[in-house]
């Protein structure tokens, strides 16, 4: 999948050691170096993707597919320069695409419930939300995300001008 000088890709083990090595570029303050597994990139290449450019990677997306048909998203991330320009969204639409071919039929997210970001963009993607109070360990609640597939984005909550590739 390529426009706009983007190629959305299975990631490599050269990449993950970029994104990791740019990881404030993804991230900013938040570490979150220590839930980028290698083992993802090695056993589920397919469903872990690159967004590369000339000036390198520009998101991610890291998930897999349960034996139940679940497409699970264990990271997405946009590079700080790459935000605003529906890169997520193409990002989920590959990576949804790719879960299908593994049998997936419904695609799972979490994130914590302060990551008001994360929650806002995953109900764009048309995703149910539910908060579930000691997901992550007594005390720590979560916001779970889920949603049928396939994943028809577009033009769901597109803002005008933003998509220059046509939504393709």
């Amino acid at each position: 999948m390529a426009t706009m000088g983007i190629h959305i890709a299975p990631a490599e083990v050269s990449d993950f050691h970029q994104v990791l090595t740019d990881h404030p570029r993804y991230w900013g303050e938040r570490d979150l170096r220590s839930l980028h597994l290698l083992a993802m990139v090695q056993e589920f290449g397919s469903t872990c993707l690159v967004a590369r450019a000339e000036d390198g990677i520009r998101g991610y997306i890291f998930g897999f597919v349960t034996p139940d048909g679940t497409g699970y998203v264990h990271l997405i991330a946009t590079r700080d320069d790459a935000r605003g320009a529906g890169l997520g969204r193409r990002l989920y639409a590959a990576f949804a695409e790719a879960a299908e071919r593994h049998g997936a039929r419904q695609l799972k997210a979490i994130t914590s419930i302060e990551n008001t970001g994360s929650i806002a963009f995953h109900r764009s993607l048309g995703f149910d939300t539910k908060i579930v109070d000691d997901y992550n360990g007594p005390g720590l609640a979560m916001a779970v995300f889920h949603r049928d597939l396939p994943l028809d984005i577009w033009p769901l909550h597109v803002p005008h001008g933003r998509w220059h590739d046509g939504g393709s």
